[in-house]
């Protein structure tokens, strides 16, 4: 089933103006297992309802938005007066950067795919992609998505724009709580012998370029609660998996020889986080309605 776009308008830097939907790049339900919360004897289902004080449980078409000027007394918002107030459908690019110079700390987790919107868009989509590619630069900009003015950043990935949400600094929590431990890790002493085997030890796991596989990391979390689930619907006793052996060092120098060690002799595949197998598909319950919920 094609995905169906979340916001459509346009990308504009100078004067140039790229008519563009955006696509969420998440997968539906990201493959997890929810669970629901119950009530502990009966394991009925626990409701949430959406209450007047004075009317009781209220209907979804009868529920407003409203601005609270003074106590108890609301202005009321209307959907379509918040349209009407901020009907912008544009993607301001404020500059490019370097990727050097960004901070990923900004970055929310949301992402979203940028699409040519119609054929008449498709040049300029790719003359943007191009230009930004060869450019090595990354686009700041702000647009009006989901009833609020968003900071996002736009990168070529590929052939496609990725457009990522960012925090605004306002909304970032500063280090200055942090400043006396800082101050004091600064004071510490570092070996020299220390930092050149760190170095070699990092140099020595460090991927190749193109050989870094991110594919092969899975939310391992998600399989294992799902077997969890499979073996009590199937009355097995749940067994917890045995502890790994974790060598034990001295000290830190210790910990690092033996570190560089082990790549060295195992080369950068034995030093690299190793590739993790895909667990089997979910069967029973669990997979059938994982299944439907990637379907539907």
């Amino acid at each position: 089933m094609a995905s169906r776009s979340v916001w459509s308008g346009f990308v504009r830097f100078g004067l140039v103006s790229v008519p563009v939907k955006a696509y969420t790049a998440a997968a539906t339900g990201g493959g997890d297992v929810s669970l629901n919360q119950l009530h502990k004897g009966c394991n009925s289902r626990i409701q949430y309802k959406k209450a007047c004080p004075i009317h009781g449980e209220v209907p979804p078409d009868e529920i407003v938005s409203g601005y609270e000027f003074d106590r108890g007394r609301f202005v009321v918002i209307e959907p379509g007066e918040v349209d009407k107030a901020v009907s912008d459908k544009t993607i301001k690019v404020a500059a490019f950067v370097p990727p050097e110079k960004f901070d990923a700390r900004y970055l929310t987790g949301r992402n979203y795919y940028l699409l040519p919107n119609g054929a008449l868009g498709q040049h300029s989509y790719a003359l943007m992609v191009r230009a930004m590619r060869e450019a090595g630069r990354y686009a700041f900009a702000q647009v009006v998505m989901f009833r609020s003015e968003q900071l996002v950043l736009i990168r070529p990935m590929g052939d496609v724009l990725v457009m990522s949400l960012l925090s605004y600094e306002q909304e970032m929590k500063g280090t200055a709580e942090f400043d006396a431990e800082l101050a004091e890790i600064k004071q510490a002493t570092l070996p020299a012998k220390e930092v050149a085997l760190a170095k070699s030890l990092i140099d020595t796991m460090s991927a190749e370029p193109g050989a870094f596989d991110y594919g092969s990391y899975r939310n391992t979390y998600t399989d294992k609660l799902a077997q969890l689930i499979e073996a009590k619907l199937t009355g097995n006793e749940v067994v917890a998996p045995s502890s790994p052996d974790v060598p034990k060092v001295a000290s830190l120098m210790d910990a690092l020889q033996q570190s560089l060690a082990l790549a060295k002799k195992g080369g950068a595949a034995a030093a690299a986080p190793p590739k993790l197998q895909a667990p089997r598909a979910a069967s029973g319950a669990v997979g059938a309605r994982r299944r439907r919920r990637k379907s539907s």
